[in-house]
């Protein structure tokens, strides 16, 4: 199976994790039609891609170096150049290889060293420090970010909190009580698990661990965590979040437009009179005189007439 590796730096790293590799080779299908336009990673929040949150959470604990894997519309990554963060390495993968075999890809990128993995649609304020330091205080291969509440409470604990023993009760040990934030970190040996060029998810090598008691957890409820996967998810975080200024500095606003609980990327135009209510317009985007939105996502540059109701134009 051909994997297309786009800039490889070898860099080594000792002690403390420093590099991070961000999960997005999703096809991003929840998020349909936006993700027509652009990977789900690109898809902004608050006039920045979901990638670059995950990045800059990482870069607040210590971590430089990036590698990012890319399957859907993999042309769009070309212009993603987060300032200050230089050292990214973009890994193609012309047949998606799914969580597992897309971190078993990078492997001669990781230099024999550890890494922390972050979804490329999950958005968190978690502190990343505790994740880092309870990894390498107990020696084991790989260590889970858990959060206590939540939808998808899948994974179940041992008597200590800090060991997992079931997910989804596939080994038969017990219900799930946490959910699994996407983000964690790996030791190298730990892709001894999974075979090389495959399409497989990371949970059977994650099930293996936990049999052995070696698929350690930390619980961080501390800040904030979203999946942003979904349509709800993202306008809510849009409602609920305060990461930037509403109005880019570089939209243009019409006289007696009228914006409520609304976000307007750089470049964006809202012409004179129209109404834009709990929505989002993308960079670009522009919303022409008399229209009337609510609960829209504005992720094209066709200038949008008319009065829609929770609909992406």
């Amino acid at each position: 199976m051909p994997l297309a590796l786009e800039k490889l730096v070898p860099i080594r790293h000792t002690g403390c994790v420093k590099q991070a590799f961000i999960l997005g080779a999703g096809l991003g299908t929840r998020l349909r039609p936006l993700t027509d336009r652009l990977p789900k990673p690109l898809v902004p929040l608050f006039h920045r891609p979901l990638a670059e949150w995950a990045m800059r959470a990482c870069e607040k604990v210590g971590i430089s170096r990036f590698a990012i894997n890319t399957h859907h519309l993999p042309e769009k990554w070309q212009d993603f150049h987060p300032e200050g963060l230089e050292d990214i390495t973009l890994f193609h993968e012309p047949v998606l290889l799914e969580t597992g075999g897309g971190l078993k890809n990078i492997e001669p990128w990781m230099g024999g060293e550890s890494v922390l993995v972050h979804n490329g649609d999950i958005f968190s304020t978690m502190p990343l420090e505790k994740l880092i330091a309870a990894h390498e205080a107990s020696g084991l291969p790989v260590t889970l970010a858990l959060r206590s509440a939540g939808e998808a409470t899948h994974i179940a604990l041992d008597e200590t909190g800090t060991l997992v023993k079931d997910i989804r009760k596939m080994l038969g040990k017990a219900e799930g009580t946490h959910v699994f934030s996407g983000i964690y970190c790996v030791n190298p040996e730990f892709l001894e698990l999974i075979p090389a060029n495959d399409k497989i998810s990371i949970i059977p090598a994650f099930l293996k661990l936990a049999e052995q008691g070696k698929l350690g957890a930390i619980v961080l409820d501390e800040g904030a965590w979203l999946d942003l996967g979904d349509r709800a998810s993202y306008l809510l975080a849009h409602r609920e979040l305060a990461l930037d200024a509403p109005l880019h500095p570089t939209a243009v606003i019409g006289e007696h437009a009228i914006l409520v609980n609304t976000v307007v990327g750089p470049g964006a135009i809202i012409d004179a009179g129209a109404i834009v209510k709990n929505s989002v317009v993308w960079p670009g985007g522009h919303v022409a005189t008399g229209a009337d939105l609510d609960g829209c996502v504005v992720f094209s540059t066709t200038p949008v007439t008319g009065s829609h109701d929770h609909k992406d134009l």
